[in-house]
């Protein structure tokens, strides 16, 4: 059975453009995650440097300012932002899907899927709770 999608649900206190900016422009992406040559059209191929060297990306959904989805390298990897304004404050929702089976290997780390997924969680977690509340509160 496949693992569980991870979610990151927060409450920012900034209003919903504010928030959009950060997470649907190359510049806003950069502040908080890593660099990229991102743009917000639908269908659009674009590359983030991650740890691991460019990582192929493809955005799949655009409904600024509350939904934006894109692939995330060839393994299945599906990273949507979900932005709901309430009362000048945006919540935000990470989602990262498309994780196989826990034992299987996963390339170019050969680690477990489980272990990655943790670590990503884990990581997600500082990402969005510390780093992207940061760009958008400060």
């Amino acid at each position: 059975m496949p693992l569980q999608d991870i979610r990151k649900t927060t409450i920012f206190n900034a209003p919903i453009q504010k928030v959009w900016e950060a997470v649907s422009t190359s510049d806003g992406i950069a502040s908080w995650f890593m660099p990229n040559d991102f743009k917000a059209e639908l269908g659009y191929e674009f590359t983030i440097q991650s740890p691991f060297g460019p990582t192929p990306c493809k955005v799949l959904e655009l409904a600024a300012p509350h939904r934006l989805a894109f692939s995330w390298g060839g393994n299945g990897w599906e990273v949507s932002f979900e932005l709901k304004e309430t009362d000048g404050k945006t919540e935000f929702t990470l989602t990262h899907s498309g994780w196989g089976e826990p034992d299987d290997l996963m390339p170019p780390v050969q680690e477990k899927q489980s272990v990655i997924r943790d670590r990503m969680g884990n990581g997600w977690e500082t990402i969005v709770t510390v780093r992207l509340r940061e760009v958008v509160e400060g």
